[in-house]
């Protein structure tokens, strides 16, 4: 453990030192000058710091000052080896951040003493530091732990419901996507631009519980077999509802959320404006957009600046006008997205028709 000594009298660094070695593991680094210990102190964080009160150049008490203004020496003990003895002195210097005082002329077991003990009290504060951060460090890992499960869990549901849904597992990772960027557009909190982007492939996991021939009906539906389509929502949020992960719960809210309409006209709850949450009314957007752009079994895909105008107009019926603007801001991130991650040929029909 390292000792700083700063004294301009050389035969009180040599005393000191001496008497220091006599500690296990303590090492005396002895200097003659304020301004080289406070030089040295600006790149180094020693265990303990003996300071002299008079020196030439700068007093103990101006070395005193600037130790503590110094992060990485905030909390080192520093002691302040005086022949002045007023209370006065002793007050402003605890009230600068001195730990304890030696008075001159030095009385060796009581340096020595008072050194051993305030180096145990050192490295019970750095042990309890080392604990504290080897036990942060747990904490995060089994943190990182718990997201990774819970982003394997989403992951493995959304890819159950590809095999019972038309569409590909392409719009999934494009959608996802698009939330994250449109999210972005709008300047969230990065962290919940990634949640937001990891729940969003469970917005349709509801339509598990759909008939397959509503599901997969080449055609449009009938106004009987939309009820039923219309159901997925409250089946989505069913199967989600009730965990304590922050994931899944935003799930739960996107799969319940992400048909409901700015203007109240959607499903199931007739939700309107900033009555549906935030996630899944950039999650509307997304989906829809998605869903224009690209085949499926009822539909051809639209033309992208037409798909694009459609979402603009929609803005403030469908879409919430701010997620709107967010999702036009972004649209070279948007296009480059939809190329990234092109479908198969198409093989469906020309029914422009979407759900």
């Amino acid at each position: 453990m390292q000792v700083v000594i700063v004294d301009d009298d050389p035969s009180t660094l040599f005393i000191t030192g001496a008497v220091i070695r006599r500690i296990d593991d303590a090492e005396p680094i002895g200097m003659g000058s304020p301004l080289e210990a406070l030089d040295w102190l600006a790149v180094n964080t020693p265990d303990l710091i003996l300071i002299d009160h008079v020196m030439p150049d700068l007093d103990g008490m101006v070395v005193l000052e600037r130790i503590r203004a110094q992060r990485h020496l905030a909390d080192v003990p520093v002691v302040m080896i005086t022949a002045d003895t007023s209370v006065k002195l002793r007050v402003a210097a605890l009230e600068s951040g001195c730990t304890d005082f030696l008075t001159k002329p030095i009385v060796v077991p009581e340096l020595l003493a008072r050194a051993q003990n305030l180096l145990r009290l050192r490295l019970g504060q750095k042990m309890m530091r080392d604990q504290a951060a080897v036990l942060r460090s747990r904490v995060e890992e089994a943190t990182a732990q718990l997201r990774q499960q819970a982003q394997e869990l989403v992951a493995r549901l959304a890819r159950a419901a590809e095999y019972r849904d038309p569409e590909t597992g392409l719009h999934i990772e494009r959608m996802a996507s698009y939330s994250r960027v449109i999210a972005e557009s709008l300047g969230l909190d990065p962290d919940d631009c990634a949640r937001l982007a990891e729940a969003a492939p469970m917005h349709d996991i509801g339509k598990i519980g759909i008939p397959d021939a509503i599901l997969l009906k080449p055609g449009r539906l009938t106004d009987g077999e939309m009820r039923v389509m219309r159901e997925h929502p409250a089946i989505g949020h069913a199967v989600l509802q009730g965990s304590e992960h922050p994931l899944i719960c935003k799930a739960a809210e996107i799969a319940l959320g992400h048909h409901e309409k700015y203007d109240g006209t959607g499903y199931p709850k007739g939700l309107r404006g900033e009555e549906i949450p935030l996630a899944c009314r950039i999650v509307a957007i997304a989906d829809v957009f998605d869903a224009l752009t690209t085949a499926r079994p009822y539909k051809r895909p639209w033309p992208l600046d037409t798909a694009k105008a459609y979402i603009a107009e929609r803005s403030g019926s469908h879409f919430d006008p701010v997620c709107v603007d967010a999702f036009l801001r972004a649209w070279t991130s948007i296009l480059a997205i939809h190329d990234a991650h092109p479908d198969p040929d198409f093989t469906g029909t020309d029914d422009a028709a979407f759900r």
